[in-house]
């Protein structure tokens, strides 16, 4: 180039690279650099542990996970493989300060150093109360606690189920609690409460309750956990849970830990109990109270049936009270009846008097008789009697009596014989009125105003036995 000197740029720079004096060392490759780098960074620092803030969570397709830890100056990024993810105890997710153990390396594609996470642990109690806080806030505007899906329990539930392990004294105590109060049919689902997968354990149990028969399921469910710390009860904080809890149909009873101890299992069940003791006194009463208390109510039916009984008797007895005796409702009638027994004495010997004064003075002389005689016999004359009184209401009768004879003598069966008509009988005089009837006849008789004809139909011979006469007072039909 012009104005350039070439004798001092030559050895600088130079369009062909060549190699210069005393220069041994060779040009590296990328891939060997970056390989040369990762040599570098895992045997300098091997497996380290880190505390830091997760960032930028992101779950990918294949089930890695990848993310980044920060503090307040800087930044590493850090993945954790499939394999290792299903091991975690939380689900990680921004925000949440952890420590995670692994190994430092770095990733020749992008020219970064990074973390292979193979443990990630939430970093201290306070974190974790962070990370429930969190958790409890976003379910709850989602309205999983919300006070109007709370249920009423069922007073007695005739089935009872219970989540818990099979194993603890959590169940012995809910059995035994169960048994002194009102024994009920328990069915219990044995769960993990703790550890790895025990929330998901939980979670299932109380779908497959809840996806039980109409007929067979129990009436009322009690998920229950002895006690112990945050980190003993955290499967009972995991989302799988509070949502399965909040799902379920059947009503149910937290009974997680002790009284102190809470978890969001408990705001989405029905009921909270303070200890899985104190569940089995909700989920069933006192049967001895409740025969008690029966016992009472019958007893109270008693008295209110028989009050009014009562009440009748005590106004009867006291109306009874106000009434007159007999002897001085009787006191007045008992006099006037002697009154009138007086009365009638001396009336009657009044009577008697006066009739014995009228018998004195009447004379029965023989004049007085034949005059009373002589003026019945006045009397009598002066009655007379008229014979046609007598004698029409006879008149009438025999007129009426003369009409019936001669009514009778026209209406006489025998009488049209006189003008050539002729009656037909058979064998025992009764008058024969049909052509078919006469067929059926071993002999007939054919009656004449002079006297009878017998006759055998076409086709009979007579018969050799004597004509019977006709009974008294029959009347054969005319022929």
């Amino acid at each position: 180039m012009p104005g350039s000197n070439p004798d001092s740029n030559s050895a600088s720079e130079g369009l062909v690279a060549n190699e210069r004096a005393g220069d041994n060392s060779a040009a590296l490759s990328i891939t060997e650099i970056s390989q040369a780098l990762k040599r570098t960074v895992e045997d300098r620092f091997g497996y380290v542990k880190l505390r830091g803030e997760l960032s930028g969570v992101k779950r990918a397709a294949s089930g890695h996970l990848y993310c980044s830890l920060k503090d307040e100056k800087a930044v590493i990024d850090a993945v954790m493989w499939r394999g290792t993810t299903q091991r975690l105890a939380f689900v990680p997710e921004d925000g949440i300060e952890v420590i995670a153990s692994g190994k430092i390396t770095t990733y020749p594609g992008r020219s970064k150093y990074q973390i292979v996470m193979e443990r990630m642990e939430i970093a201290g109690e306070g974190a974790l109360l962070a990370l429930l806080e969190k958790t409890r806030k976003r379910l709850e505007a989602e309205g999983l606690f919300a006070h109007e899906r709370k249920r009423e329990l069922p007073f007695i539930p005739r089935t009872i189920g219970v989540v818990t392990s099979p194993t603890g004294a959590v169940i012995r105590d809910i059995l035994h609690r169960l048994a002194d109060r009102f024994p009920s049919h328990v069915l219990v689902w044995p769960v993990l409460v703790q550890g790895q997968g025990a929330a998901e354990q939980v979670a299932a149990a109380v779908r497959g309750f809840g996806a039980m028969p109409e007929g067979e399921r129990p009436d009322l469910l009690i998920v229950a956990r002895g006690g112990g710390s945050i980190e003993d009860l955290w499967a009972f904080n995991e989302e799988v849970v509070v949502r399965a809890v909040a799902e379920s149909p059947i009503p149910t009873i937290s009974a997680v830990g002790h009284e102190t101890d809470t978890t969001l299992c408990d705001y989405a069940a029905d009921r909270r109990a303070p200890t899985p003791t104190a569940a089995a006194e909700m989920a069933v009463p006192v049967r001895a109270e409740l025969a008690n208390t029966l016992d009472d109510l019958g007893l109270r039916q008693r008295k209110t049936a028989l009050r009014p009984v009562q009440l009748g008797r005590e106004r009867l007895d006291a109306r009874a009270q106000r009434l007159p005796k007999p002897e001085q409702l009787l006191q007045p009638q008992t006099q006037r009846l002697d009154d009138l027994s007086e009365r009638l004495r001396r009336g009657l010997l009044d009577r008697a008097a006066e009739g014995r004064e009228k018998l004195a003075q009447l004379r029965l002389a023989p004049a007085v008789l034949q005059r009373n005689v002589r003026e019945a016999k006045a009397r009598l004359e002066n009655v007379r009697l008229v014979t046609s009184l007598v004698t029409r209401p006879i008149a009438e009768r025999q007129g009426r009596l003369d009409a019936l004879a001669r009514l009778a003598e026209q209406l006489h069966p025998e009488k049209p014989l006189a003008r050539g008509y002729a009656m037909v009988l058979d064998a025992e005089g009764k008058a024969v009125t049909s052509r078919a009837s006469a067929l059926g006849k071993a002999q007939l008789d054919i009656r004449f105003a002079d006297g009878d004809l017998s006759v055998v139909p076409a086709g009979k011979k007579k018969a050799s036995s004597p004509k019977p006469k006709p009974p008294e007072g029959s009347q054969p039909k005319l022929l």
